[in-house]
């Protein structure tokens, strides 16, 4: 199982839209971590029928971790995004952006759990980290996961900031950066995705359409239907996401094999 972070240098890509989408199509155990350092946006959203107290989350995870009990408290600070199956899991996020300051001294700890979960419980886990401009970004999380994905529009407002943000994943990454950043490409613009992960000198990993009734259900509550045009590419995606991790993992055991190329979608 894997760890997987989704981030966007600046706007608003579609980073927490894609994680949700990725975690109601994913065919493995799932948790989708509410990282944004401005605030988490599905209990008031996507589960707002369900009128959640805030009396779970991240940062009941984190005082668990501070104690050293992450990993007997971390289920129940869940939340079921598809009852009763408990295989598609949300861990809420902050309520306000002055939690965040609370949040920085942790993300070390969290990265190091949620890598974790991998040896015991088989879950992946999906970290929805927000934009990296963002005070107290969770930078940790990016650097510590098997796949960090830079959320972006193919369009010249969107890759222009992006491309700092690139080279700052891959100084974080240190040495084992090969393979570990990638693009996820939101909607149509000016740019294909050999244009884009040429730009920005990273592959792109997958490419989600910008469908508004699917975007607007995540964003609202409702009924998801898998058939609509951005569920069915998210399903396809994760092919490509996991197969990102293993040519990586490959790599890491075999270090003179060739870096990872471009994967079309």
């Amino acid at each position: 199982m894997a760890l997987i972070s989704l981030a966007s240098a600046k706007g608003s890509p579609g980073v927490t839209t894609a994680a949700l989408a990725f975690a109601l199509t994913w065919s493995r155990p799932v948790v989708l971590a509410e990282c944004d350092p401005a605030g988490g946006d599905i209990a008031s959203g996507y589960l707002r029928h369900l009128d959640l107290d805030g009396g779970h989350g991240l940062m009941q995870l984190v005082v668990a971790e501070l104690r050293g009990q992450a990993g007997e408290q971390f289920w129940s600070q869940l939340v079921d995004l598809d009852p009763p199956m408990a295989r598609r899991l949300l861990l809420p996020g902050i309520a306000t952006p002055a939690q965040a300051a609370s949040l920085a001294p942790n993300w070390h700890g969290l990265a190091g759990f949620f890598a974790s979960l991998e040896r015991g419980v088989g879950f992946d886990v999906i970290a929805d980290c927000g934009r990296l401009v963002a005070p107290h970004a969770p930078w940790p999380l990016l650097s510590r996961a098997d796949l960090a994905l830079l959320v972006v529009r193919p369009t010249l407002t969107s890759l222009r900031p992006a491309q700092a943000a690139v080279q700052n994943l891959l100084a974080g990454a240190g040495p084992a950066s090969d393979g570990r950043i990638g693009l996820l490409v939101v909607g149509d613009g000016d740019y294909d995705d050999h244009v884009v992960a040429r730009h920005l000198g990273v592959p792109v990993i997958a490419h989600l359409p910008d469908e508004a009734r699917s975007a607007q259900v995540l964003a609202r509550g409702g009924t998801v239907r898998t058939r609509w045009p951005l569920l069915r590419a998210a399903a396809t995606a994760e092919q490509h996401l996991m197969g990102a991790i293993a040519r990586r993992r490959g790599q890491v055991r075999h270090p003179g094999s060739q870096g990872a190329e471009h994967v079309d979608v």
